[in-house]
């Protein structure tokens, strides 16, 4: 039924309609909320922004629909293959001004967002997520305003790490209200769709979701957002990288050889894309025995330091392995805050300095073109 009524939307340069040219995604319902996208040339995307909007219109419309999230994706191949047709050269006199050389067009920022960060890794299970917030509430409590971005669209942790439930408010416009406890504003598609719900999603609908929840979204005045990206180098990193104005990257492991092998292929990622590695945090770094004080260097020691040294990137400091951190996670207290005085927040807070001299420091903020990534 979504289809038919998107039926009547034209196509670019109003040639058919988006659905008969293969430009609409899958389309996800969930919670009476319509998520899909719109695939476009790349450099049409402004130009095309009605089209967007009379296709997120004519759904909203639609019985029972209490809302759709529909975006402009940027799949070149595809694009070029579903919308062949040419537009006419612009009338003697009126021809647009060339593109300056020098490649495509900078990132669009978010408005009102200072520096955008991603916390990434190249495998799951070594305490990202854990340490996204934990670094999130340490730079807020080292006096800067931040947010936080859950990225990870198919398994969201922030609802609970942050003890938060209900559902997000749209208020004027098209903008969402984030999220909040801590004092610290949150999106995450964990307050979208129920936390049982599987999501089965091609990387179109990845992009759509996560381009919305940043810039569709009431963030306010921010010196950091802070962006949980998921583990690996797929879809969601290569469409922060690409469309996002990233300031860099921090890459979390623990000091095991298996997860130094993937972290290194999330800096070699970054890397290509030209995102700034802002430096390597070493979770679970060490278990001291509550009843013993004795230290046991449980999944090794040092690694991420040899491994930030070898290759020429900061090493931001180790996170203990303790029962606290792990009891404060799945509580939805964060150490940072139930626990300020605490060694472990203060290990977050002095890794959330060295971050910020990373930023502050310019190595991250320098101007730099948009990769061209092309999604086969």
């Amino acid at each position: 039924m979504v289809l038919e009524r998107l039926r009547s939307v034209r196509g670019p340069d109003m040639e058919g309609n988006i659905v008969d040219l293969g430009l609409v995604s899958d389309v996800f319902i969930s919670d009476g909320k319509a998520y899909f996208s719109i695939t476009v040339p790349a450099d049409r995307a402004k130009e095309l922004e009605p089209m967007r909007a009379a296709a997120e219109r004519v759904v909203r419309e639609m019985p029972g629909v209490k809302a759709a999230m529909v975006a402009l994706t940027a799949d070149r191949k595809a694009a070029a293959q579903a919308a062949p047709v040419q537009r006419p050269a612009p009338p003697s006199g009126h021809a647009h001004a060339p593109r300056p050389h020098g490649g495509p067009p900078a990132k669009a920022g978010i408005p009102g967002v200072g520096a955008i960060i991603a916390v990434a890794s190249g495998k799951g299970g070594v305490g990202k997520s854990t340490t996204s917030v934990n670094l999130a509430l340490a730079l807020k409590a080292n006096g800067f305003k931040v947010g936080l971005l859950d990225a990870d669209i198919y398994g969201p942790s922030m609802p609970r790490l942050l003890k938060i439930s209900g559902r997000p408010q749209q208020i004027e416009g098209r903008l969402i209200r984030p999220m909040e406890n801590y004092g610290l504003p949150v999106m995450s598609m964990g307050f979208l769709v129920d936390e049982e719900v599987a999501m089965i999603w091609r990387g179109p609908m990845i992009q759509s979701a996560l381009l919305q929840m940043l810039r569709e979204v009431a963030w306010g005045e921010l010196d950091v957002l802070v962006v949980d990206m998921p583990p690996g180098t797929g879809d969601a990193q290569l469409t922060m990288a690409q469309q996002v104005p990233l300031a860099g990257a921090v890459i979390v492991s623990t000091p095991q050889d298996l997860a130094l092998a993937d972290a290194r292929k999330g800096i070699t990622m970054f890397r290509k894309v030209e995102v700034p590695v802002l430096g390597i945090v070493e979770n679970m770094s060490y278990f001291v025995a509550p009843d013993t004080g004795k230290r046991y260097d449980i999944f090794g020691h040092g690694g991420a330091r040899k491994e930030a040294e070898r290759i020429g990137v900061p090493f931001l400091g180790e996170v203990p392995l303790t029962m606290e951190i792990r009891e404060t996670s799945d509580a939805g207290t964060p150490l940072v805050v139930s626990d300020p005085g605490g060694e472990a927040a203060r290990i977050y807070r002095s890794i959330a300095e060295r971050v910020w001299e990373q930023l502050s420091a310019g190595q991250a903020n320098q101007s730099r073109a948009m990769p061209n990534i092309v999604f086969e």
